[in-house]
């Protein structure tokens, strides 16, 4: 996938919403370590006092008195591990209480490993120490082309950091994917939405992610048309597959759902029908058949005329080819112990796995997916 030119529009890898977690920290003694992936912006309330002090809607350690030398750090676990493109360090409202800079590591690993097992993680620069602003988004440029399952979030000395944003590309475990249908559209997988006609009320991204919708801003919202036209949003799937079922829901819009749907697709050229015209329910989660199964590349929601849509799901399976090219991708990014780790569960050891970490391209595509 091609990065956009803003990358800050990438999702956020990190994000409560699609499964990212708070691990550990150095220290929390003012404010929560949780606080950094909320989806939320923060927000700040003057004279709202508590036995610690001044309440903060973000992440801040105590003053390094008594603690001489070293810094404060966080630990985060990242919900969609994928190629990172620039980290968010917000600073907002905080502004005599700020790190002095920042810097952050990335690691990619297998399984679930506690906090202790990470510190023997392989850990790479994602940003080198840099200096902060307090009050601002801290936007750093990333250029590390490798998949990172953890970040590590360095605050040097210490003080308050309100969230942290990781936005990259998705990269999936293709293990988890292998011979099971699975939603070709969500943002976990690496789906995305590349185009849309309207997004007044809430971005058409926001249909893409994991869960039920939480309430009616968690989705998908237009402005109301004055015209004879309907909205739409096209959405790049994970890779070539053929849809088999779609799922739309337009939970929580009530007086606002589209009257209808309909769905279309596109392998890189023209469009053709995948749901004709199909009339909605409002706050219901609905779930169509699609006939006339092809590959496709792309996929058109269009809602008629308007309305909101809190989550869409398209599940259906990937070509032979993109099989294949998305092992192929995943592998080529892992960091090296992890592809050695990837290899030595699938039963391939010493100098044989050398030689496959050196040349990914040839390494068997059954040997990645863990069926060697």
């Amino acid at each position: 996938m091609t990065a956009p030119h803003d990358p800050t529009t990438l999702p956020d890898l990190a994000a409560r919403p699609h499964g990212g977690t708070v691990m550990a920290a150095s220290d929390e003694f003012f404010a929560d370590k949780e606080n950094l992936i909320k989806p939320a912006a923060p927000t700040y309330q003057p004279h709202t006092f508590t036995p610690k002090g001044q309440q903060y809607d973000g992440w801040e350690t105590r003053r390094r008195f008594g603690r001489r030398g070293g810094h404060d750090w966080v630990l985060v676990r990242l919900g969609a591990p994928g190629v990172v493109r620039a980290i968010d360090v917000d600073t907002a409202f905080f502004l005599g209480n700020y790190p002095e800079q920042c810097r952050i590591e990335g690691t990619g690993v297998e399984g679930y490993p506690s906090p202790e097992e990470l510190g023997r993680a392989d850990w790479f620069e994602l940003v080198p120490a840099s200096p902060l602003k307090g009050g601002e988004h801290n936007v750093f440029a990333v250029h590390a082309e490798r998949r990172v399952t953890h970040v590590r979030l360095h605050a040097l000395p210490d003080g308050g950091i309100a969230r942290l944003r990781v936005h990259g590309e998705v990269v999936p475990d293709p293990r988890d994917l292998d011979a099971v249908p699975f939603d070709l559209v969500s943002t976990l997988h690496g789906g995305r939405v590349v185009e849309c006609s309207d997004s007044f009320f809430s971005p058409p991204a926001n249909m893409l992610q994991p869960g039920e919708s939480r309430f009616m801003a968690d989705g998908w919202e237009t402005g109301r048309r004055r015209d004879d036209g309907h909205d739409w949003a096209v959405v790049e799937l994970a890779c070539e597959a053929t849809p088999l079922v779609a799922e739309i829901a337009t939970t929580h819009y009530r007086g606002n759902s589209p009257d209808r749907v309909s769905l279309s697709g596109s392998a890189g050229g023209e469009w053709f029908p995948l749901l004709p015209e199909t009339k909605l329910q409002a706050d219901t989660t609905h779930r169509f058949r699609l006939g006339a199964p092809r590959p496709v590349t792309r996929v058109r929601i269009a809602i008629h005329p308007d309305g909101g849509v809190g989550r869409f799901r398209l599940y259906g399976q990937p070509t032979e080819a993109a099989r294949e090219a998305l092992a192929r991708r995943w592998f080529t990014l892992l960091p090296e112990s992890q592809a050695l780790a990837v290899l030595a569960e699938a039963g391939v050891g010493g100098a044989e796995a050398g030689r496959l970490v050196a040349d990914r391209e040839h390494a068997p595509l059954d040997v990645l997916l863990g069926k060697g």
